[in-house]
Parts: structure tokens; sequence; C-alpha cells
């Protein structure tokens, strides 16, 4: 899977799962844009890493949620990078909250977060890859998708809305060169979930709901979007892989 020279933007991807595909696509020979939350630090660490393995790398602080703040990061991504060819839509959050309880805000947030960035990053990275013929997308779903989730019917919701967008968006633009593809991994030790770790009834459900019998790490999805960013998955479109550990069947 060599993605030598290509240049990849990863929106939230400082830490957890984003920062694994980031780390991953640079091992594969991509230069590396992260996009991280208006709310972080700038992320010198993670940036002087991907450098030290031979690439370029840079980080952008954003909030994905604004189409003016994504414009103008792509065209800085753009100016600095020279080019964009893969796009990355990992930003997200996830917060446990029974629907009676919901407020309109909490719904809105979520909504917004996963799944209107994912809007926002696709529509703004379509000029690039229509003007080069070529790009791939791969967007960063839930297994919650396809099975719900107890206080999580926002996040459930959102993560479903980004399936069936990138099998949408995938037939608008494929014979323009450009695949759109997703993942939908299962529960996973990553910074996301860490809030829930001290929870033993928590973690002990959410084993018991893969095959596997465990939590998955970050360290083994984030291949998965390696492979559909590369050319070996160039017959691969508006499909969702499931690194899930057995949580979801198809």
């Amino acid at each position: 899977m060599d993605l030598k020279n290509e240049v990849a933007i990863v929106t939230g991807g400082s830490k957890g799962l984003g920062w694994s595909i980031a780390y991953e696509l640079a091992k594969a020979g991509s230069n590396i844009a992260i996009i991280y939350s208006p709310n972080g630090n700038y992320p010198e660490d993670k940036v002087l890493k991907l450098r030290d393995m031979g690439g370029t790398a840079e980080a952008y602080k954003a909030n994905v949620t604004n189409p003016v703040e994504i414009q103008k990061v792509f065209e800085n991504v753009s100016e600095y990078f020279g080019k964009i060819d893969i796009l990355v839509n990992n930003a997200g959050i996830m917060r446990e909250t029974l629907l009676s309880k919901m407020t309109e805000e909490e719904w809105d947030l979520t909504i917004e977060t996963n799944l209107k960035s994912v809007f926002l990053c696709c529509k703004n990275i379509l000029p690039y890859f229509f003007s080069q013929k070529k790009g791939s997308i791969i967007n960063v779903s839930s297994q919650l998708a396809y099975k719900g989730g107890k206080e999580l019917t926002h996040y459930s919701a959102s993560k479903a809305g980004i399936i069936a967008f990138t099998k949408s968006l995938a037939q608008e633009v494929a014979q323009e060169g450009i695949r759109v593809n997703a993942i939908a991994p299962g529960p996973l030790q990553t910074d996301m979930t860490k809030p829930f770790m001290d929870n033993t009834n928590w973690v002990q459900n959410k084993k018991e709901s893969v095959a596997l019998g465990r939590l998955g790490t970050t360290d083994e999805v984030a291949p998965t979007v390696v492979f559909l960013a590369s050319s070996d998955a160039s017959i691969y479109v508006g499909q969702t892989l499931l690194p899930n550990g057995g949580g979801v069947m198809l």
C-alpha cells in the first residue's frame, strides 16, 4: 500500500483514532495535514514525529462545523503542500444521553460535529479533486450505524447518515476519478471512550457485544483506512468496511 508523496488531510488527527490514521498514512509515504479542534493545543510533538518519519507534516486549527474555516484551511493545505490527494473525515464526538433527557443542543452538536463536518469537508475538497481528476475520501462511521445503541440515538443517527452520504457521493463522483468509502469500527480503546473506561459495566458490555470479546485498538483500525486510500482499493467505491471484531457481521 504505497502512498509515497501523497498528501492526506485527517480531521481530528491529533489524537485517538485520527492520530493512528495519520501515523499509518505517513508510514505508507503520505505527507500529512492534521486538522485539530479549536479547543486543543497545537500538536507539536505529533507534527515533529511525522516529520521525523521523512515526510512533510503540519497541523491546522479549525472548527469542522464552520464552512469559512474549512474552506480557508483547505486553501492553506493546498498552498503549503502543493496538492491534496486524500481526505479522512475522522472528527467526531460521542456523549451518552437518553433521548427522553436529551436537549436539542446535545442533538445539534452531535449531528453537526459528526455529520455536517463530513458534508462541509467533502464539499470543499471536491474542487481540488475535480481539477486533478483523482482523489480518495474515507469517512469514519461506526458499527452503531447498523445496530444502534442505548443512550446514543444522536450518535448512531449521525454515523448512519455518514454511510448513506458515502454511498450517495460515491455515485456522483466515481467517474471523475474520485473514490468515496467509509469504515465503521466497533468499540475501541481511544480518547473518545476514555471517560467510560472506569465504568466496569460499560466496558464489560462493550466486550460482550463483539465476537472477539475485547475492545479493539486504534492501531488495528488505521490500516483499513490506508488500504482504502491506496490504489490496492481501486475497485472499492461507496463501500463501508467494518473493522469491529465481529460486533456486526454483514
